[in-house]
């Protein structure tokens, strides 16, 4: 392939995953309040005025408005252009990892679909059965379309992977907020938490699973000693765990599988 094609591939999937996070923002808005994805159009939550295609371009738009409104001059939050931004940034890193392959708009899917309910869940503290069940059932039948996603050549084998990741992620977080409720006599981990990691599972395997957990736990212990650094002992407000274990998922598509098997293989070789 061409210099030129390369490059001409490498804008178009950045500018497609602007174009996927300026929906999501829709999909972020709406679905949690039971509104439709598809109309109305775009209204500015300050005065009302209908936004215009051309003020509704991901980033950009909000750039050359300098954050405000066209009609009212009122602020746009800045989360609308970042998650355009993330978006846009995950689907080129994708696209420079596994390029002409499947796992590439397969992976763009369960991008969004994380993106999705970690902000979602930031916002409201509930992780939607569409992201969670629907992440499950889509990891299961794509798993047996296209079995290189569980690193298997055959859709039999593939299918019984995903099928195992999926109860071992659901699993073990059951367990754990089986065991919390126990301990700490109150609910420890969301059913949603425990669903989203069954999902993860479905899609990437139970090695993924195991890397998820371990990744997300470290990096939401680390948020949550930080907050109450800042905050004082007293701080008592719940954290969202599903974005952690969203972002660690990330990670491994993007080449966390690969230091998982090194430091696999570096701990075999220690013993």
């Amino acid at each position: 392939m061409t210099t030129f094609w390369m490059a001409y591939l490498t804008a178009l999937s950045f500018a497609s995953g602007l174009c996927v996070g300026s929906f999501l923002n829709v999909c972020i808005l709406r679905i949690p309040a039971g509104q439709s994805i598809v109309r109305p159009r775009s209204r500015c939550p300050a005065c009302g005025e209908w936004i215009a295609w051309y003020d509704n371009l991901p980033v950009l738009s909000y750039l050359l408005l300098q954050g405000k409104c066209r009609h009212c001059r009122g602020l746009i939050s800045p989360r609308y252009p970042l998650i355009e931004l993330l978006t846009g940034l995950l689907f080129l890193a994708v696209w420079n990892r596994y390029g002409f392959t499947a796992q590439t708009p397969l992976y763009w899917v369960a991008i969004s679909g994380l993106i999705f309910g970690s902000v979602v869940d930031l916002d409201h503290f509930i992780l939607p059965d569409r992201v969670t069940l629907g992440g499950i059932a889509s990891g299961l039948v794509f798993s047996a379309l296209v079995p290189s996603l569980q690193g298997e050549l055959v859709w039999s084998g593939a299918l019984v992977r995903s099928a195992v990741g999926a109860l071992v992620g659901a699993g073990i977080l059951y367990a754990v907020a089986v065991a919390g409720r126990w301990w700490l006599k109150q609910d420890a981990m969301g059913l949603g938490d425990v669903k989203l990691l069954g999902a993860i599972g479905a899609w990437l395997g139970v090695q993924a699973v195991l890397f998820t957990l371990v990744v997300s736990s470290a990096i939401g212990a680390l948020f949550g000693v930080i907050l109450i650094a800042i905050d004082g002992l007293k701080w008592k407000s719940r954290i969202p765990f599903g974005p952690f274990i969203a972002g660690a998922s990330v990670v491994w598509m993007l080449g966390g599988d690969h230091a998982w098997n090194w430091y696999l293989t570096w701990i075999q070789g220690g013993q």
